[in-house]
């Protein structure tokens, strides 16, 4: 199906959940890995953001990981993955196994820094390491998620603090902050997994958060508030807007664990200081906490830079995105964005998103012809 005048029909930058997913359809209607389309990945090894996580973290101890479609093909599933082993090399294996049977011929590290216009077509450039190449293709599908994206909120003083600033990307293992004071910014599982592994190993820790804690007496998602979360965040997608945070509308699960951690008094957050000092966080009514390093669990933006030329951010700050398609530039797909971002929502916005790549090759051929 490749054009003669391009490299390759699809470019998919991104090998996590989200392009892998999409990849997967891609060949199940008939295009050929490597030729047909290609997908390319920033990061080392297998695994999408799952490779870069922190060393504590478990299958089962966070946001469940679904199966990739087609993953049952290889007896594999992450409801009976090894609950002991870190996360990150589960993922990584699975992922790894899943690329090799399926021959996707992952590219990495293939780091995209632009894809540009190119008459008819789209240019994507690349570099691995000092070698920089470029690819022309008919579509893109962007896969990229929020990890190479985080957030950090503005406060005052922030540039003063003599501490570490350290966000949820750069948090490896609770003994980064043996015997200090610290700091935990955030409301979602993430924060209170810190809170959990930093509990006597840390001199003192301090939860706070810049909104209340919806824990759940279920132990599960609120479905329906999950259902709301998702349709906030495609409205926002189709209306160019940024994107709301799915975690603060769907509440936090209270599992034995987490409740053992409020009965303790560790999980008791407080409301959000009011500025940062050199060495502490102040507090509205004056006083202040003394901080070694402040951890921002405050979530991600996706990451879209590499898009830039494109000019398709729209005032309100996001993309104008619906089903998977930029309204800016039918040639241009996002994977794993806005209503998508969850493992389910990639997997099934996969097929969609496959479909309607094949769907917009047909009508560039029949316009070439």
């Amino acid at each position: 199906m490749t054009s003669a005048a391009t490299d390759t029909s699809v470019v998919v930058i991104g090998a996590g959940q989200a392009g892998l997913s999409v990849a997967y359809y891609l060949k199940r209607l008939g295009l050929d890995p490597g030729n047909d389309f290609v997908l390319l990945d920033r990061g080392p090894g297998t695994g999408g953001a799952w490779q870069f996580r922190w060393e504590a973290l478990r299958i089962g101890s966070a946001h469940k990981i679904n199966d990739l479609p087609g993953m049952d093909e290889l007896d594999l599933s992450f409801e009976t993955a090894d609950r002991q082993a870190p996360a990150k090399e589960v993922v990584a294996d699975y992922y790894q196994r899943y690329e090799d049977h399926h021959g996707f011929q992952v590219v990495r590290p293939a780091d995209v820094t632009a894809v540009e216009n190119h008459d008819a077509d789209l240019i994507v450039t690349l570099a691995d390491g000092d070698h920089v190449q470029q690819v022309t293709t008919e579509t893109v599908v962007n896969a990229t998620g929020t990890w190479g994206a985080p957030f950090i909120p503005w406060y005052p003083g922030l540039r003063s603090f003599q501490g570490r600033h350290v966000h949820t990307n750069d948090y490896v293992s609770a003994r980064q902050f043996e015997g200090e004071n610290v700091v935990v910014v955030g409301g979602g599982t993430s924060a209170i997994g810190f809170l959990l592994e930093l509990e006597n190993v840390a001199a003192h820790t301090t939860w706070v958060s810049r909104r209340p804690i919806d824990f759940l007496d279920d132990g599960g998602l609120n479905l329906e508030a999950r259902v709301e979360a998702v349709r906030l965040q495609d409205e926002a997608a189709r209306a160019g807007r940024a994107l709301p945070s799915i975690v603060s509308g769907t509440g936090v699960p209270r599992t034995r664990r987490i409740q053992s951690g409020i009965d303790r008094g560790l999980l008791t957050p407080r409301p959000m200081f009011s500025a940062i000092e050199p060495t502490c966080v102040r507090w509205a009514d004056g006083s202040f906490q003394e901080a070694d390093a402040i951890i921002w669990s405050t979530g991600f933006r996706p990451e879209l830079r590499h898009l830039a030329s494109l000019k398709l951010r729209e005032k309100g700050g996001g993309m104008s995105v619906a089903a998977g398609v930029a309204l800016g530039d039918s040639r241009v797909f996002f994977a794993g964005y806005g209503p998508q971002a969850s493992t389910i929502g990639a997997n099934r916005a996969g097929r969609m998103i496959a479909r309607q790549v094949i769907a917009t090759l047909s009508k560039l051929q029949a316009l070439r012809s």
